[in-house]
Formats: C-alpha cells, structure tokens, sequence
C-alpha cells in the first residue's frame, strides 16, 4: 500500500521534513515515489513552514494512497 508521510531531513536539533509518497513497508528515510511538499517547523515565517503540492496529492490519494495521521493534521491546516 502507499502512504503519503514525512521523511526526516536536516541537522541535530533542526528538523527538516519531505512530504512523500512511499511502499509502506518501507524505511521512515529509504526510497519513495513522489516529492509532494517541505515542512519546516522551526522556519521564521508562517508562510515558509509549510509548502505542498495539493494536486500531487489529490492525485496519489485518487490512486488509492493514505495519508499518515501528522500529514493529515498538516493539510487540514491548510484548509482552514
């Protein structure tokens, strides 16, 4: 099955993530299909934390892909 989650980028105490779609079985940073967006958390702007690309997304979950729960509340944020 796939599974849209974050892929852990970034130095020791400066998380960096990589939205993408990816076999579930495999490792949280081994090989994936698909770049859907960057999550920054610690980015000075607002703007900046989150960067998706939504059709990409849309895409991989008509083609039967989930979404892992953080991914989720991730998106819902940009709905809102």
């Amino acid at each position: 099955m796939v599974k849209i989650r974050m892929q852990r980028m970034g130095a020791k105490k400066v998380p960096q993530y990589v939205i993408v779609a990816t076999n579930e079985s495999a490792a949280r940073d081994g090989k994936f299909f698909d770049k859907l967006g960057f999550y920054f958390p610690k980015a000075p702007k607002k703007e900046d934390k989150l960067k998706v690309n939504l059709e990409k997304i849309q895409a991989w979950k008509a083609k039967g892909a989930q979404c892992s729960l953080t991914v989720e509340q991730l998106l819902k944020t940009i709905k809102a």
